[in-house]
């Protein structure tokens, strides 16, 4: 491996780096972002028998905050339970923003080193160009010089995709599951909405 690395030259450091992050963050943003963490299915039928027993009572509120990000949405609704649809609704949403950018976390950064992963394995190509060019002499050509910048062009080029792929692969898997978790969050406040407001049954 050390062989490689020094094959590949200095550009690869910054290669390395960006995978050390990519894989790090691929890894706690799969240990997060569980649908049985974020939207626990039983979560709003919960809610809504302790609510009918009780009120929206302040165990019940706080209960919901540290359960799940589905638990802070409905109890900002449940904390607005005497207002009108409309204020009940605007906490909902208010309290859904706070959590889609709590889930949308890293991701940035993730698709940031997809996207500049192979910007950087360019710019180590751009690099042993130079040094093949470099090779160049009135004599003629230096071979150890000449294989070297052909090591690291490659090399950067090869490990730029290696990780940018695998990165973009994961940032749109979690974006894509980010949105779906979101738009389940929303159907589920909605339902507590008119529960409460006694436009449907649960």
């Amino acid at each position: 491996m050390f062989a490689i690395v020094e094959a590949a030259g200095w550009p690869i450091w910054f290669l390395l780096l960006a995978s050390v992050i990519a894989v790090a963050l691929i890894i706690e943003r799969a240990y997060s972002l569980r649908r049985s963490k974020i939207t626990p299915p039983d979560l709003l039928a919960r809610a809504l028998t302790e609510y009918r027993r009780n009120g929206a009572h302040r165990e019940l509120i706080a209960r919901l905050e540290e359960d799940s990000p589905l638990g802070r949405v409905l109890a900002a609704g449940l904390k607005n339970d005497r207002a009108s649809r409309e204020i009940m609704k605007e906490a909902i949403e208010e309290a859904g923003r706070a959590v889609a950018h709590e889930l949308e976390r890293f991701l940035t950064t993730l698709g940031t080193i997809a996207t500049v992963s192979p910007l950087l394995g360019l710019f180590g190509t751009i690099v042993g160009m130079i040094e093949i060019f470099g090779s160049a002499t009135a004599a003629g050509n230096n071979p150890q010089q000449l294989a070297h910048g052909i090591s690291i062009a490659l090399y950067n080029t090869g490990f730029g995709l290696l990780i940018a792929i695998p990165a973009m692969i994961a940032y749109r898997h979690f974006r894509a599951f980010v949105d779906s978790c979101v738009i389940e969050m929303e159907q589920q406040a909605l339902k507590l909405i008119e529960v409460i407001h006694g436009e449907r049954q649960s």
